[in-house]
């Protein structure tokens, strides 16, 4: 039987599914990747023709345009992370931005509301026992599901299925919408890195691995150019686990290998456990689709620091846009304007801070040379005012650029300042010692 007979009359098109929603309701949109581009596009043109006002957005890492000129009297978007698509509006304040860092099981998050009046979300057909998969992404879907007044499900039928929380009766969707984009949801935008970029990517990635990972660790990789190439590095190593947020490319290789078995882990043993799949090609999502070693849960059950600092030997890796020279690191802003987010950052390193046997690594580009203009360091002395700090120096055992590595725990505020000016550029170490003495006196 086709799906589009076991759904019958919840079937209807896009147009008419939004045409439910009303001004002044909340709507709660798929989380990033998961974005059902078919529904936002359809809900958008209601704003576009001016039937919406005062209509609240609760899209967390959107991949989609809420912002538009056209579309601001019908939206407010509340998001926690400022993606390509809205981030000029955040630096404008036609955003409300939110800095969420508590995660818990099965829980909304702070700010986010746990019974909007819809919640649109792409899933899978129906299967032969009534049950959809989120596909690629689990995130906050669970917990919006059961809370939500009406759910509206945008159906892609290449949608991939695994163990965990990926799946949800039939019976709990609503309406169902076919997907104009059949391949993608929605793809994250950006130019593809400089040789720069990936020449310092190869340097951090062979370090951490080389130097900061031992057989039998379980690992977080954060989401970012170098930590999400992390895996690739990582072949030669034996009985890894991986308990993360965002899988990224390489750990089906690395379970098919046998380097990654999770005989170690302290918690979902032979599990490689995360809440989404990110920036993975076909090929790798085949080979992940029905394998039981992958499951994936919602985001707060991966990223709970409640369980998470009870893994043993429990590494996190993520990225850094600039550190300070007594450690403090900010991966949301170079200064008060938000340029990401938070997302589960602060908790999986304060959990590798924690972990028996763990370790927190932040990794960056020792400096970046922003399109046509002069080189700058990405360690710094001090933050510019405003700037936010997503991992508080207290937390940050280890920071790697190309130029090596600065171990951090335990080490004094002089200390500190000196083995990250080790690891800055070298055409800024003078300057960085000038200001280190005269803001810390060392």
């Amino acid at each position: 039987m086709r799906w589009q007979d076991r759904v019958g009359a919840k079937l209807v098109s896009a147009a008419s599914a939004v045409a439910k929603i009303a001004s002044g309701q909340t709507v709660a949109v798929g989380t990033y990747t998961c974005t059902p581009a078919t529904l936002c596009r359809a809900l958008a043109e209601r704003g576009r023709r001016g039937e919406l006002e005062d209509v609240r957005i609760e899209h967390a890492a959107s991949l989609f345009c809420w912002t538009s000129p056209d579309l601001r009297r019908a939206f407010r978007l509340y998001d926690n992370f400022a993606t390509p698509f809205n981030r000029p509006a955040i630096h404008e304040g036609l955003v409300d931005y939110l800095p969420i860092s508590v995660w818990q099981a099965r829980v909304v998050p702070p700010h986010y509301s746990p019974s909007p009046d819809f919640y649109l979300v792409p899933i899978s057909p129906p299967d032969a026992h009534g049950y959809c998969s989120y596909g690629p992404g689990v995130w906050l879907s669970p917990a919006l599901v059961r809370g939500a007044k009406c759910v509206i499900g945008e159906v892609h039928p290449e949608f991939i299925r695994t163990g965990g929380d990926n799946f949800v009766a039939a019976s709990e969707i609503d309406f169902f919408v076919p997907a104009d984009d059949v391949e993608n949801v929605v793809a994250p935008p950006g130019a593809p890195p400089s040789a720069e970029k990936l020449a310092a990517t190869d340097t951090i990635c062979n370090l951490v691995a080389a130097e900061l990972i031992n057989d039998g660790d379980t690992l977080q990789m954060g989401i970012g150019t170098v930590s999400a190439s992390l895996a690739k590095y990582l072949g030669f190593r034996n009985d890894l686990g991986i308990q993360t947020e965002l899988i990224t490319g390489g750990t089906a290789e690395l379970v098919k290998a046998g380097v990654v078995t999770g005989r170690r882990k302290s918690m979902y043993p032979g599990k490689v456990v995360g809440s989404a799949l990110v920036a993975l090609g076909r090929e790798e999502l085949d080979a992940i689709d029905g394998n039981v070693v992958f499951e994936l849960y919602d985001f707060g059950t991966t990223d709970d620091l409640r369980s998470l600092s009870q893994q043993r030997n429990f590494v996190a890796v993520n990225n850094a846009l600039v550190v300070d020279l007594t450690g403090q690191v900010s991966a949301e802003s170079f200064d008060h304007r938000p340029f990401t987010g938070v997302g589960g950052q602060t908790v999986f390193m304060i959990a590798g801070a924690y972990s028996d046997g763990g370790r927190s690594v932040s990794v960056l580009p020792a400096s970046s040379r922003p399109a046509g203009g002069a080189r700058v360091s990405r360690i710094v002395a001090g933050f510019p005012p405003g700037t936010a700090i997503t991992v508080p120096r207290t937390f940050v055992d280890f920071v790697v650029t190309e130029f090596g590595i600065a171990e951090l725990r335990g080490k004094s505020l002089r200390q500190r300042v000196g083995a990250l000016i080790e690891i800055a550029h070298p055409e800024f170490r003078d300057e960085l010692r000038l200001q280190a003495r005269a803001l810390y006196r060392v």
